[in-house]
Protein backbone atom coordinates (compact mmCIF):
# COMPACT_ATOMS: atom_id res chain seq x y z
CA UNK A 1 0.00 0.00 0.00
CA UNK A 2 1.28 3.46 -0.95
CA UNK A 3 2.57 5.33 2.12
CA UNK A 4 0.44 8.37 1.20
CA UNK A 5 -2.65 6.17 1.46
CA UNK A 6 -1.45 4.73 4.78
CA UNK A 7 -0.95 8.22 6.21
CA UNK A 8 -4.33 9.37 4.92
CA UNK A 9 -6.17 6.41 6.40
CA UNK A 10 -4.39 6.84 9.74
CA UNK A 11 -5.18 10.56 9.91
CA UNK A 12 -8.81 9.85 9.06
CA UNK A 13 -9.07 6.99 11.59
CA UNK A 14 -7.54 9.01 14.44
CA UNK A 15 -9.63 12.07 13.58
CA UNK A 16 -12.84 10.04 13.55
CA UNK A 17 -11.94 8.25 16.80
CA UNK A 18 -11.83 11.71 18.37
CA UNK A 19 -15.08 12.69 16.60
CA UNK A 20 -13.34 15.64 14.97
CA UNK A 21 -14.47 17.10 11.68
CA UNK A 22 -11.96 17.99 9.00
CA UNK A 23 -12.86 21.60 9.70
CA UNK A 24 -11.95 21.25 13.40
CA UNK A 25 -8.67 19.54 12.51
CA UNK A 26 -8.08 22.38 10.06
CA UNK A 27 -8.41 24.94 12.87
CA UNK A 28 -6.14 22.93 15.16
CA UNK A 29 -3.44 22.18 12.60
CA UNK A 30 -3.41 25.32 10.47
CA UNK A 31 -3.98 23.39 7.23
CA UNK A 32 -6.98 24.00 5.00
CA UNK A 33 -9.86 21.55 5.02
CA UNK A 34 -9.19 20.99 1.32
CA UNK A 35 -5.59 19.98 2.05
CA UNK A 36 -6.69 17.60 4.80
CA UNK A 37 -9.30 16.08 2.51
CA UNK A 38 -6.63 15.41 -0.12
CA UNK A 39 -4.30 14.04 2.53
CA UNK A 40 -6.93 11.62 3.85
CA UNK A 41 -7.66 10.51 0.28
CA UNK A 42 -3.96 9.72 -0.30
CA UNK A 43 -3.55 12.42 -2.94
CA UNK A 44 -1.11 14.56 -0.94
CA UNK A 45 2.53 13.91 -0.17
CA UNK A 46 3.03 15.63 3.19
CA UNK A 47 6.40 16.77 4.46
CA UNK A 48 7.76 15.54 7.76
CA UNK A 49 7.02 18.96 9.27
CA UNK A 50 3.41 18.74 8.04
CA UNK A 51 3.05 15.30 9.60
CA UNK A 52 4.43 16.67 12.86
CA UNK A 53 1.87 19.52 12.91
CA UNK A 54 -1.04 17.20 12.09
CA UNK A 55 0.08 14.63 14.66
CA UNK A 56 0.32 17.35 17.29
CA UNK A 57 -3.16 18.64 16.42
CA UNK A 58 -4.49 15.09 16.83
CA UNK A 59 -2.56 14.43 20.04
CA UNK A 60 -0.77 11.59 18.26
CA UNK A 61 2.78 10.85 17.18
CA UNK A 62 4.23 10.95 13.68
CA UNK A 63 4.76 7.20 14.08
CA UNK A 64 1.00 6.78 14.58
CA UNK A 65 0.45 8.47 11.22
CA UNK A 66 2.93 6.42 9.22
CA UNK A 67 2.35 3.01 10.83
CA UNK A 68 1.21 0.46 8.27
CA UNK A 69 -1.75 -1.64 9.42
CA UNK A 70 -1.03 -5.22 10.39
CA UNK A 71 -2.85 -7.65 8.14
CA UNK A 72 -5.51 -9.44 10.13
CA UNK A 73 -5.19 -13.19 9.97
CA UNK A 74 -8.42 -14.82 8.89
CA UNK A 75 -9.52 -18.37 9.52
CA UNK A 76 -8.81 -19.13 5.86
CA UNK A 77 -5.24 -17.79 6.25
CA UNK A 78 -4.73 -19.96 9.33
CA UNK A 79 -6.09 -23.02 7.54
CA UNK A 80 -3.82 -22.36 4.56
CA UNK A 81 -0.83 -21.95 6.86
CA UNK A 82 -1.66 -25.24 8.57
CA UNK A 83 -1.92 -27.01 5.22
CA UNK A 84 1.40 -25.56 4.11
CA UNK A 85 3.03 -26.70 7.36
CA UNK A 86 1.67 -30.20 6.93
CA UNK A 87 3.09 -30.40 3.42
CA UNK A 88 6.57 -29.55 4.74
CA UNK A 89 6.64 -32.32 7.36
CA UNK A 90 9.05 -35.11 6.49
CA UNK A 91 7.47 -38.43 5.59
CA UNK A 92 7.55 -41.07 8.34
Amino acid sequence: MDLRVVVGLNVQRIRREQTLSQEELSFRSGFTRSYLSGLEAGRRNPTILSLEKIASALGASVEDLIHRPVKETTARDKAAAGTATEKRKPAS
